[in-house]
């Protein structure tokens, strides 16, 4: 069978997942603290026919060689964790980072994760938890019930004016967490993130010092997918399926004419 076929069969293949991963990009455009990620490719092993610098006579070498690549591949998508925008959104509970770092989230097994996402809430018994699945935000810090305002300071503290009280009164200390390669953490969904070998292990430090963001109460970080970067990215993969389909109906139509004549 004609290489060219195998060859284009998966450059259609590497295609496809760039366009699931364009695709995920702009289905959490809107999600907050969505980090972005990207495809990369990589090219298969060749069939060394020649090799370069080999002896053409007795006096002299090749200086080129034939090789014959074997396509191309998708090894691994990888995000991109740079800051996005930030949003005001005038809640006591929504928290953004403005910087490097991660909330850590305690989920249900045990385990720990991390996330950007700052919506928070509280549970029934005052705890600051995530929105959507309830986790408990960690340190875990307990807003006490008859509490009139929360303050969030960007570096972490955070204090409650209680009722009849006129100073302010401090329940806890939020700390971020960073990593040594952020790229190399594993999103399992929800905003969360898991601790991989790659990712180096969690640093945790005080919001605003030693490198770590700040945190800026009020506001929500938004997506950092650019849709219009991503649309231009759809694009440029849907050509390159099409280009890899035109040169299997292009062997196919040569096939034919072999077999028409012979």
């Amino acid at each position: 069978m004609h290489p060219a076929l195998w060859i284009s069969k998966t450059g259609l293949d590497a295609a496809q997942t760039d366009v699931a991963t364009i695709s995920n990009n702009l289905a959490n455009a809107s999600t907050v603290g969505f980090k972005k990620g990207r495809a990369i490719f990589e090219d298969l092993l060749y069939q060394n026919i020649n090799q370069p610098g080999g002896r053409s006579s007795a006096d002299t070498e090749m200086p080129n060689g034939l090789m014959l690549g074997a396509g191309s591949k998708v090894v691994a998508t990888q995000k991109s964790h740079t800051q996005g925008n930030l949003l005001t959104t005038d809640n006591a509970l929504d928290m953004a980072i403005s910087g490097k770092g991660f909330f850590e989230i305690l989920q249900p097994d045990g385990t720990l994760a991390y996330t950007r996402n700052g919506q928070f809430t509280l549970n029934d018994q005052g705890q600051i938890v995530t929105s959507g699945a309830g986790f408990l935000l960690q340190p875990t810090i307990e807003i006490p019930e008859d509490a009139q305002q929360i303050t969030v300071s960007q570096e972490g503290e955070v204090s409650v004016t209680l009722d009849g009280e006129a100073e302010p009164a401090v329940v806890g200390q939020l700390t971020t967490t960073d990593f040594i390669n952020p790229s190399g953490l594993q999103p399992i969904g929800q905003n969360l993130y898991l601790e991989t070998a790659v990712s180096g292990a969690p640093n945790q430090g005080t919001p605003g010092l030693q490198g770590f963001g700040s945190i800026i109460q009020g506001s929500l970080e938004t997506s950092n997918v650019n849709v219009t970067e991503e649309l231009v990215n759809l694009i440029e993969s849907q050509r390159l399926y099409e280009m890899n389909s035109k040169v299997i109906s292009s062997v196919d139509q040569m096939l034919g004419q072999v077999i028409q004549q012979l």
